[in-house]
């Protein structure tokens, strides 16, 4: 089962760096830059781990940290400073499930993740999944139902869809969707592409789509049923 961890330093060299390594150790990962981008991320995509910088300028970890609890029961290890002893005792005190120092050793990473998640225990799996009418979407399994059959979809298909099904009803502009994409440098006009074949997939008459509706002048929408 891929686990998703969110890798959240100011610094691009750490993300970098944290990201190829994870990604070749089996994880599915995603980074954020700063601390408005990792919250919008966890809400969106509900990544499995936050692997969290403290020092980050703007909303600094600590402060990541306080809103995610509000929020959730994400994992969270903190990262900070060899010699930040207080920041590791305060992050510890606000939730935090275990931390790391900097410098690190990647194996030292992977084994804290490895050990938070194998003693918090994986969440039950139907809370895990995105549903909107008779789509569902399974982030663990990495599938796509729709009406109870199972729809193949490109990695960017499907981590678009995740978007817009965490939101139903939510209106979100190509430059929202391209900015939550992990690791996607296309111009916001691809996004069009993208979910032109997602309609192709998803939709019975992806000419007058019903699901993913376009709000012209705006961007992209999951129809919400609950509203349509």
């Amino acid at each position: 089962m891929l686990r998703t961890i969110l890798v959240v330093d100011d610094q691009s060299g750490v993300r970098d760096m944290l990201r190829d390594y994870l990604s070749h150790q089996g994880y599915g990962v995603l980074t954020a830059a700063n601390g408005q981008e990792a919250l919008m991320l966890a809400r969106s995509l509900r990544p499995d781990l936050m692997l969290l910088d403290l020092l980050m300028p703007e909303v600094d970890g600590l402060e990541v940290l306080t809103r995610v609890r509000r929020e959730s029961n994400m994992p969270v290890i903190v990262v900070t400073a060899q010699t930040e002893d207080a920041d590791r005792i305060v992050g510890l005190e606000m939730g935090a499930d275990d931390y790391v120092c900097k410098p690190f050793n990647l194996r030292e990473v992977k084994a804290r993740i490895q050990a938070v998640l194998r003693r918090l225990g994986a969440e039950d799996d139907t809370q895990r999944q995105l549903k909107a009418g008779d789509v569902v979407l399974d982030p663990d399994a990495h599938q796509v139902r729709v009406g109870g059959q199972p729809v193949e979809l490109r990695p960017t298909e499907f981590e678009l869809l995740a978007i817009l099904l965490a939101s139903p009803g939510r209106v979100f502009s190509r430059q929202d969707l391209l900015s939550r994409l992990a690791h996607y440098d296309g111009a916001e006009r691809t996004i069009d592409v993208h979910i032109k074949n997602l309609r192709a997939k998803l939709e019975s008459d992806p000419a007058s789509p019903k699901r993913i509706e376009t709000v012209f002048g705006v961007g992209y929408r999951f129809r919400n049923e609950d509203t349509a």
